[in-house]
């Protein structure tokens, strides 16, 4: 079956996604800060809150993780309907509880023709939804390594 919109080289995005998940979790081990897969906290824009699990977390320290492994298009463009999906992170983060370490990790991918990573091109185009609280990471798969790239 024609598969066009199928991560190259995974089973599935889905598996693609909990592969970077699990990346994620690998590289904050290594920085010392172990983490848990789908952590709920209460998110809420009143009074009424309801859980939502985070890709990664840790409720003691009150750390949450959302985890995003796009890339630019193959033709080099921008792939908006998934970035419409880090739109609504940013949203998830907004209405989580004050206090809370939010970390938006993303798989680092250059685009030559745009001179920039797509978390760059994110950061730039799109700040004006970005809450002042949430880091940003670009994780290299390559070197299984991460920076951060937007602090709070």
């Amino acid at each position: 079956m024609n598969k066009p919109f199928q991560r190259i080289g995974s089973l599935s995005n889905a598996h693609a996604g909990r592969d970077f998940e699990i990346s994620a979790k690998n590289f904050f081990q290594t920085q010392g800060l172990i983490l848990e897969l789908n952590v709920k906290v209460p998110v809420g824009v009143s009074t009424l809150k309801k859980g939502h699990a985070f890709d990664l977390g840790c409720p003691d320290k009150q750390i949450i993780i959302e985890c995003k492994s796009h890339k630019w298009t193959s033709g080099n463009n921008v792939p908006s309907a998934k970035l419409t999906v880090w739109n609504e992170a940013m949203y998830y983060f907004l209405v989580a509880p004050s206090g809370y370490r939010k970390i938006m990790f993303v798989l680092r991918d250059f685009s030559p023709k745009r001179n920039e990573t797509l978390a760059q091109y994110y950061i730039r185009t799109y700040q004006h939804l970005i809450p002042d609280d949430v880091e940003f990471w670009e994780y290299d798969e390559t070197t299984n390594n991460a920076q951060q790239i937007k602090s709070t």
